[in-house]
This record gives structure tokens, sequence and C-alpha cells, in this order.
């Protein structure tokens, strides 16, 4: 008879989806001009994601703009780590969360207060949805190695003018962003178009006075602004083809398309290390006949630990 793994060796992940979609971060630049960005697609990453858990598709579509505006972030990685981009508030959002590692898995969720989110009606905006708090983008290179946050106020509309404070006081760059997400005939479906003015030098616009380069800046913008929701979600019209609607004419070059993954990395291993480290009181207060049940937030999977199995602490 094959005997169970120990817990704190089990380190298979939980059964959900195990998916990859080839070609979600697809990254471009303008020839010889001081723009470059990034389009985002998740497609049927962001059904995978966001039906994990049920509530209003107000805040699944929240939930998935701040997943397509994650990965897009992280793919500037240029080490190895994760990306993150967190929303604490007073808003029925309390915690909104979405992370993705320099690999491309992908994982978020939202803690929602179902009390207050029954007050707002059946469309809220994301500003009602989130309230007063902040946003923390977050780099995290390792435990060796130093975080780097930036943290500003929620403010604007969307998620788009919220996260616009950051650029502006953290990135220090020049950005244009879009942000959606909505329910297709395919399923949920999230993406996000991200374009940065690059600061003269590096070999970049070079050839073009400071006048020129704004130009370029500006067309670029015009140009990205003609870009539609139905555009960004619609999984048979190619990276490629869509930045050629756009900047055809504008010396466009894309560039190599990253993939993007189901990203929970719960495993029973982790959540017995967690457990191991509560005292033998609040793990027979957590017990119910005998079983131990924690809830993994991102991915909704329930791991049962037998109490008997689980040593706590002695501190």
């Amino acid at each position: 008879m094959t005997q169970p793994t120990p817990d704190f060796l089990d380190h298979d992940r939980p059964p959900v989806p195990d998916l990859v979609v080839p070609r979600g971060v697809t990254p471009f630049h303008l020839t010889g001009k001081p723009v470059r960005g990034r389009l985002v697609r998740l497609g049927p990453l962001a059904d995978a994601l966001l039906t994990r858990h049920t509530t209003t598709d107000a805040v699944t579509r929240l939930l998935g703009e701040a997943l397509a505006l994650t990965a897009g972030l992280a793919s500037a990685l240029k080490y190895r780590g994760s990306f993150s981009l967190q929303a604490k508030s007073d808003g029925p959002v309390s915690m909104l969360l979405a992370d993705c590692t320099d690999q491309g898995a992908l994982r978020g969720y939202a803690r929602v207060d179902a009390d207050k989110l029954a007050q707002y009606g059946k469309n809220p905006s994301a500003r009602a949805l989130l309230g007063r708090g902040y946003l923390a983008f977050t780099c995290d290179q390792g435990e060796d190695m130093e975080r780097y946050q930036g943290i500003v106020a929620i403010e604007g509309a969307d998620l788009t003018e919220m996260t616009g404070g950051y650029f502006a006081t953290s990135e220090q760059l020049r950005t244009h962003l879009r942000l959606a997400c909505a329910r297709t005939e395919k399923g949920w479906r999230a993406s996000a178009f991200i374009m940065e003015r690059v600061a003269s030098g590096g070999g970049i616009g070079e050839e073009l006075d400071e006048e020129a380069q704004e130009e370029a800046w500006r067309t670029a913008t015009v140009l990205a602004g003609t870009l539609t929701e139905a555009e960004m979600l619609d999984d048979a019209l190619p990276p490629e083809g869509l930045l050629n609607r756009l900047f055809s004419l504008e010396g466009l070059e894309v560039g190599q398309s990253r993939a993007l993954a189901y990203g929970c990395r719960c495993s029973r291993s982790r959540l017995a290390q967690v457990l191991e480290g509560f005292p033998e009181g609040d793990l027979d207060h957590m017990a119910e006949a005998g079983v131990i049940t924690m809830t993994c937030e991102f991915c909704n999977y329930g791991f049962r630990f037998d109490r008997e199995g689980i040593r706590g602490s002695t501190t």
C-alpha cells in the first residue's frame, strides 16, 4: 500500500487549470521615435482566473483589469522576481491583489464585503468599489534583495486614472494606458495597452529634436486613442494585427511575445508550514470534527488537514 506524502513535502498543485497563453504580452516600439509599449491579451486565461470566485460582474471587471495591468508591468522586469498590484480600501472591495512573476505566472483575487456591495446597486464604478485607500505597486526580487514599492492614494474614476499617479511619481514616465475586461461569448476576457514616452538618450529618437519627439509622442497617443474595447478583447485578432491597425505608418516594430500562465502557487506544503506556526490552542479552535480547512484565496481551493497531524508552535 502506497503511503501518502507528508504534508510538509507535498508540493503538488491543487486541481486547477494548467493553462498557458503563449502570446500573453507583446512588446512593440516605433522605430526612431521615443515610443515603446506592451499589449496584454489574457485570452482564456482571464476566464480561468476570474471564475474561481463567484461575485458580481463589476467586481470581476475590476479584478480582470488589475490582472492585465499587472501582467503588463511585470513583463518589464529585468530580474527574477514578481510584480504585484495591491489596493486596500474602505470600500466594498477592501482588498484587491494581482501579482505576476517574471516567468508570467499570474494570479489575483478580490476580497469583498457583501453587505457594503449590496448598497451600491448592480453596476457600481471602480471608484465606488474601492472607496478611499491606497494602491501599492511592489517589485519583489526575492529574500536576499531589497523590495521596491510605490504607494499612491486611490484617486480617479477608474483603475486607469488611479494608476496614473503611480506612473507620474514612481516611474516618472509619461504613459498612455488602456484597460478592458468584459464577459464575451467565449467567457471573460481582459486586456491592457501600455505605451510609454521614452526619455531622451540611449539612442532612441535622438535623431529627432525635442519638438519632433514630442510631436511623435502626441501622434502615437492620438492613434492609440482609437483603440476599442472590442479590438482589445477579440481573440481572433492577433496582437500584431491590432498593433498594425494603430501604427502601420509609424515605423512599428513588434517584439517577441511572452507567455502568461495560470499562476497560483499554493500547495499543501506551504499551508502546512503556516499551520505549524500557530499555537496548539489556536489549532484546536480552527479544527471542526478533527479537520482544519485552509482555503487559498487565489484559486479558492480548500486544503483539509487532520488536526492530529499538525504540531503547532510551542513559543
